[in-house]
C-alpha cells in the first residue's frame, strides 16, 4: 500500500475520530493525520495547508462524515469543489457515515464523490478503498 501525504479525518464525534486516527497509525499509510470536527473547520484547514505552495500538507484523502453541526459533508463538498484547491489537488474525498438513507447515497455520487463506507471504518475498509 502506497504512503500518502496527509489524510484528513472530518467528524464531530471525538471518538470515531480518535479510532480511525488510531487505524490509520496502525498501518502507516500517511505521513501526517489533520482532524476537523466540522465542514467548515475542514475547510478552513484545508485552505491553509493547501495554499501553502507545498502540496505535501494538503490532505490526498478525506474521510467525511454527512451530519455534523456547523457545516455538514454535503455543505463541505460543495463549498471545498468550488475553490481552487480542490480544482489544483487530486482529493479523494470517502464519505464514513451510518446513513443508509437513499437521498443522501443519491448526492454522495450527485456531488461526484469517490466512495462512501458505512461507519465504523476498519482496517480491512481502509485497505480496499485507498491502497
Amino acid at each position: 500500500m502506497s504512503k500518502h501525504n496527509c489524510i484528513l479525518l472530518v467528524d464531530d464525534d471525538s471518538i470515531n475520530n480518535y479510532i480511525n486516527l488510531r487505524i490509520i497509525k496502525k498501518l502507516d499509510i500517511a505521513e501526517k493525520i489533520e482532524i476537523a470536527s466540522n465542514g467548515k473547520e475542514a475547510l478552513s484547514l484545508i485552505n491553509k495547508v493547501c495554499s501553502t505552495g507545498d502540496c505535501k500538507c494538503c490532505p490526498q484523502v478525506i474521510f467525511l462524515d454527512i451530519n455534523m453541526p456547523v457545516m455538514n459533508g454535503f455543505e463541505f463538498v460543495e463549498a471545498l469543489q468550488q475553490t481552487e484547491v480542490y480544482k489544483n489537488h487530486e482529493i479523494k474525498i470517502i464519505f464514513l457515515t451510518t446513513s443508509q438513507e437513499e437521498n443522501d447515497i443519491k448526492e454522495i455520487f450527485r456531488l461526484g464523490i469517490y466512495d462512501y463506507i458505512n461507519k465504523p471504518l476498519t482496517e480491512y475498509k481502509v485497505m480496499n478503498y485507498i491502497a
